[in-house]
């Protein structure tokens, strides 16, 4: 069996806003970066229905100043799957 790790969506989300709240950034001013019309997708994000693309990731962690890894939050029980 190896164990998969697994994103929890809710608390990534609760990340990403503490991180943008201390890098001191609005949403508004995270969606003019993105050059996103609406702020829908930063809402999905924080809210954590929805996570950025890879893409979106590494913008979002170069304009934070942390890593990637430093935005996703693992679950604790990661799933199983046979070799």
């Amino acid at each position: 069996m190896v164990m998969i790790p697994t994103i929890d969506m809710a608390k990534t989300g609760q990340h990403i806003t503490e991180l943008r709240i201390q890098a001191g950034l609005s949403v508004r001013e995270l969606q003019e970066i993105f050059g996103f019309s609406t702020p829908q997708a930063l809402y999905k994000w924080q809210h954590g229905t929805a996570l950025p693309t890879i893409d979106n990731l590494v913008v979002l962690a170069a304009v934070l100043g942390v890593k990637i890894d430093d935005i996703l939050v693992m679950a604790d029980n990661p799933m199983m799957a046979s070799a």
